[in-house]
């Protein structure tokens, strides 16, 4: 028995090139669309600083100015912030209504030129929400109070292991990494020099 070899027709061509062209397609456009996903996904960076020194006799006001001491701080930690990265810096500040919070943060964001944001730290939930919202893949520094840094970081999944602040403790720093895949990590800054 002798096998026949029969030629495909040019419709039967056409069907095939189609086919390729269109699996050809999907694959791109997938491999494009996995492209895009994954490189929207980045790591959030947050810092939460407690604001700096203040005189202890005024601790309750709200409106309590930092000391000679506190705006020393505070540009030390601009000049410790202000190349925090190599690609970028810091992209957000938030701060609380709080005149000593706003005045810990002002040599920094005068420096990078950013505009320091007033919100609630004490609406923990809402507060981290909008945070990883509205900066997603970003570096934002948190100056806040000691007794909220701890639900603050913890809200984040990260550490739940935060000791209490000392009524005089300013010097402790707290970086939270929020991957988009992954365990989120928590690196406390112990800073002498500041």
């Amino acid at each position: 028995m002798t096998r026949v070899q029969v030629r495909p027709t040019a419709t039967t061509r056409k069907r095939r090139r189609r086919r390729r062209i269109i699996t050809l397609s999907v694959y791109v456009v997938i491999v494009f669309a996995l492209a895009w996903y994954f490189e929207s996904q980045g790591t959030t960076t947050v810092i939460f600083v407690r604001h700096a020194d203040i005189d202890r006799a005024m601790a309750e006001s709200p409106d309590t100015p930092l000391n000679p001491a506190g705006f020393a701080r505070a540009e030390k930690l601009a000049d410790f912030l202000d190349n925090v990265d190599v690609v970028a810096g810091v992209n957000a500040i938030y701060v609380s209504p709080a005149k000593r919070t706003q005045q810990t943060a002002a040599p920094l964001a005068k420096r990078l030129d950013v505009e320091p944001e007033v919100a609630d730290h004490y609406d923990v939930v809402g507060f981290m929400n909008t945070v990883l919202f509205d900066h997603k893949r970003e570096i934002v520094l948190v100056v806040s109070h000691s007794d909220i840094i701890a639900p603050l970081v913890d809200e984040l999944h990260g550490s739940k292991n935060i000791a209490e602040f000392a009524p005089d403790e300013y010097n402790r720093m707290y970086i939270v990494t929020i991957p988009w895949w992954g365990k989120v990590k928590t690196l406390e800054v112990p800073y002498t020099e500041w």
